[in-house]
C-alpha cells in the first residue's frame, strides 16, 4: 500500500540504496539525493550508485560465517545489494565477489526505474532545508565514510558538537592481468585442493621465499609515504591497515595476515614462506586486486615496492592504492537505539557513519533504519532487535561502545552459545561455537520477522 509519507535519504551508496529500495518497495515515496554526479568525492571513480570504493568482495558466503548469517537476514529483508551481487557476481571461492561497474550500473538501473524513487543530483548542505524544500517528512542520512564538507560541518554544529568524527582508511591496488609473468604465479582457493569438484581456482598466487620476503618488507617500511595534514591524527581501523603500516609492526606481522601462506601449498607440495594473494576484479579476469594491500605508499613508491613481487616485475596497475579520510558518529553518545538523532527524532542516520565497517554491514543498517522509519509512518513505535541476531548485535555495538572504534559483524559481538560438556572437549569446540551461534541467528531472525514485519 502507497503512503502518503515521504523520506528524503542522503547518499546512494550501498546503505542509502538498500534503504531506499526497502522504503519504496512498501509504499514509501523516496527522494534520493546523491552529489557525486555533480562532483566525485576523493575515493570514488565512478558515478552510478553503491560503488564499491575499495575492495569487489561482500565477503563468506558460507552460512554459518558471520558475514553468511548477515546475508541471510538481509535477504529476508530483500536487500537489493545482495540479489544485484548474485546477478553479477564474479569467481571468488566462498566469498560473493562482484564485477564492481556492472553491480554498481544495475543498481542504478533498478532504482531509477522504481516510480516511488525521485533521484536528484545535489550538495546537501542542510537536510533539514532540504526536507522542507522536497516535501519530505523524514531524513535518512546514509553518505558514508567520505561525508562532503559542507554536510559534515552541518552534522558537527546541529548533531555531535564534537571535532573527532574520522578515523582513517585504505584502498588496494588493481593490476592489468596481461602485465603479470604468470609463469612465477598460480592458481589456488585457500586450503581447497586445485581442481576439487572439477572447478578452477578464484584466487592467483605470488609466492615469495624467506629473502623476497624480508626484502620486501624492508622496502614497506622504508617506502616514501603519503603525510597526513597537519591537523589530522591518524586513527586506522584495525581490521583494514595498510599493508605498510602492518610492516611496521615487526616483520612477521604480513606474513600472519594477508600474506600468509597456510592453505596455499604449490604444485610440488612446498608451502611458501609468504603469499600475495590476487583476486578477480571483474568477470573477464582481466584484472586483479592485490587482497589486503590497502597502501599509503606515494604512487611512485607502490609502482615500485609491489613490482618487487613475483611475477609484478612488469605490472601495470589499472589504479594505485590511496588512504582517504573515513567519517563515522559517536553513536551511543548522540543517537537511539533506531538510529535517530536524539536532536532531532526525525532524522536518522545508517551505513558506515554509525560506526559499522565493511559493505554489507553498511546496507544492512540501511535496511534496518529503514524498517524502523516505516514503523514509524505506520504510528508504531520502535523496537529492538535481538542481539542474537547478527543485526542485532551489530546494533548493540554501536549503541553501547564506550570508546567508538568502527567493527565488522563478527561472533565476539554476540551472546556466548552454551556447549555440552562433550562439545568443549572437542578440538572443534571454536568452529562449534560459530555453528552453534549462527544456526541460533538464524532461528531467531526468522521468528523476530515474522511476528514483527508479518
Amino acid at each position: 500500500m502507497e503512503t502518503s509519507s515521504r523520506v528524503l535519504i542522503i547518499g546512494a551508496g550501498l546503505a542509502g540504496t538498500d534503504a531506499a529500495w526497502y522504503l519504496a518497495s512498501h509504499g514509501v515515496s523516496v527522494v534520493l539525493a546523491e552529489v557525486k554526479r555533480l562532483k566525485l568525492g576523493p575515493a570514488q571513480k565512478i558515478t552510478t550508485d553503491a560503488e564499491l570504493v575499495c575492495t569487489n568482495s561482500l565477503k563468506s558466503l558460507q552460512p554459518d560465517s558471520s558475514h553468511g548469517m548477515l546475508k541471510h537476514e538481509m535477504n529476508g529483508l530483500g536487500s537489493l545489494i545482495l540479489k544485484v551481487g548474485k546477478e553479477t557476481a564474479v569467481p571468488a571461492g566462498d566469498a560473493l565477489a562482484v564485477d564492481r561497474e556492472i553491480f554498481s550500473r544495475r543498481i542504478t538501473e533498478v532504482l531509477s526505474d522504481h516510480p516511488l524513487i525521485t533521484k536528484i543530483d545535489a550538495d546537501v548542505g542542510d537536510p533539514v532545508a532540504f526536507m522542507k524544500e522536497h516535501g519530505c517528512d523524514y531524513c535518512l542520512i546514509a553518505t558514508g565514510p567520505l561525508t562532503t564538507e559542507a554536510l559534515t560541518n552541518w552534522i558537527k554544529a546541529e548533531i555531535t558538537g564534537q571535532d573527532d568524527f574520522y578515523f582513517y582508511d585504505a584502498i588496494a591496488p588493481v593490476v592489468d592481468a596481461d602485465s603479470l609473468d604468470m609463469d612465477k604465479l598460480y592458481f589456488k582457493d585457500r586450503h581447497k585442493p586445485v581442481g576439487e569438484d572439477g572447478e578452477e581456482a578464484d584466487y592467483l598466487n605470488a609466492p615469495m621465499n624467506k629473502s623476497q620476503y624480508e626484502e620486501f618488507v624492508n622496502a614497506l617500511i622504508t617506502a616514501e609515504r603519503v603525510a597526513p595534514k597537519d591537523f589530522e591524527e591518524l586513527k586506522w581501523f584495525e581490521s583494514c591497515l595498510p599493508i605498510d603500516t602492518m610492516a611496521d609492526r615487526g616483520i612477521d606481522t604480513p606474513r600472519f595476515s594477508c600474506m600468509k601462506p597456510i592453505g596455499l601449498e604449490m604444485s610440488d607440495g612446498k608451502r611458501p614462506w609468504a603469499c600475495v594473494q590476487l583476486r578477480k576484479e571483474n568477470l573477464l579476469g582481466s584484472a586483479y586486486n592485490l587482497v589486503g594491500f590497502q597502501t599509503r605508499l606515494t604512487y611512485p613508491e607502490q609502482k615500485r615496492v609491489f613490482r618487487m613481487i613475483p611475477g609484478f616485475e612488469n605490472a601495470q596497475f589499472i589504479h594505485l592504492g590511496s588512504v582517504h579520510r573515513n567519517c563515522f558518529l559517536n553513536s551511543r553518545k548522540i543517537l537511539d537505539f533506531d538510529l535517530s538523532a536524539k536532536k532531532m527524532p526525525n532524522l536518522f542516520f545508517a551505513g558506515q557513519i554509525t560506526g559499522v565497517e565493511g559493505y554489507t554491514e553498511s546496507a544492512s543498517m540501511g535496511l534496518y533504519v529503514a524498517s524502523q522509519i516505516l514503523r514509524r509512518i505506520k504510528k508504531q513505535p520502535a523496537i529492538k532487535w535481538p542481539v542474537e541476531t547478527a543485526i542485532g548485535a551489530l546494533i548493540n555495538y554501536v549503541m553501547t561502545c564506550e570508546k567508538p572504534v568502527p567493527s565488522n559483524i563478527n561472533f565476539g559481538l554476540m551472546p556466548p552459545v552454551t556447549l555440552t560438556k562433550e562439545q568443549r572437549k572437542d578440538k572443534k569446540r571454536k568452529s562449534i561455537k560459530k555453528s552453534l551461534a549462527a544456526e541460533r541467528a538464524r532461528e531467531v531472525f526468522d521468528r523476530f520477522v515474522v511476528e514483527v514485519h508479518g
